[in-house]
């Protein structure tokens, strides 16, 4: 029986670059079905879940194989990037039962839905889990800002970034061992301590808009539903 969860709609933003596991490059089919796994578990909880996951691991606009690149073109081909995710996550998902639909900001009926807000509300009212792909559609904005664009425009309650940290520090905790874990922090110190917790394009709209972040490691089993249930896990970044 599913429990007393603390959000009702939720938007989990994940990397492209944890799908490759041990690789390189590319999809490690173990690690997609352990994803599509915990987000089952959250989904049963009768959460609404849309998902934004990056294109890292096919490739990057910012990656130094697209530095000799047109940044336009390579952000372009970092969106088509994440398509590839999508379809992956939602062919993973609806193998457990779970209907799922994945809307594009570059339309391409053929394989998927173009973006249109109204619908992809009613898509989660349906309890339908909803994958939003190919970023905001324009050049020169992260999947970061992706997701929190899509999440105000959805009103999710929250903000979930699945990360392989268990939370935000003061430097990057595997390569400073004696780094501060922050339980909570805000808007502002992230953008002034410099935190690479998203692009401060990101960060700043989620401030804007009261919209809080909750960091936290993805691959610990059970933490996505140890968080909707209320657990303090991770950071939570906020006002």
């Amino acid at each position: 029986m599913p429990g007393q969860t603390k959000y009702k709609r939720i938007l989990l933003k994940l990397s492209g670059e944890s799908l490759t596991g041990e690789k390189n490059f590319g999809i490690d089919a173990d690690i997609l079905n352990r994803f599509a796994t915990e987000v089952e578990k959250a989904y049963r909880e009768n959460v609404q879940i849309a998902i934004v996951i990056g294109g890292g691991n096919i490739f990057r606009g910012l990656s130094d194989k697209a530095r000799e690149m047109d940044r336009v073109q390579a952000d372009y081909m970092g969106m088509l990037a994440t398509v590839i995710n999508s379809l992956a996550l939602q062919d993973a998902l609806e193998s457990r039962n779970i209907p799922t639909r994945v809307m594009t900001a570059i339309e391409m009926n053929k394989i998927a839905e173009p973006f249109i807000r109204r619908r992809a509300i009613r898509h989660l009212e349906k309890n339908r889990v909803v994958i939003f792909a190919a970023g905001t559609g324009n050049p020169y904005f992260t999947t970061d800002t992706a997701a929190v664009l899509r999440a105000i425009e959805i009103e999710a309650d929250v903000i979930f970034k699945g990360t392989r940290v268990d939370g935000v520090y003061s430097e990057d905790p595997e390569k400073v061992k004696d780094a501060l874990k922050f339980d909570k922090i805000s808007y502002m110190d992230v953008v002034n301590r410099g935190l690479k917790v998203m692009d401060t394009t990101a960060i700043t709209l989620s401030m804007d808009n009261k919209l809080p972040i909750i960091v936290f490691n993805f691959n610990t089993e059970d933490n996505l539903c140890k968080i909707l249930r209320g657990e303090a896990i991770g950071t939570k970044v906020q006002e």
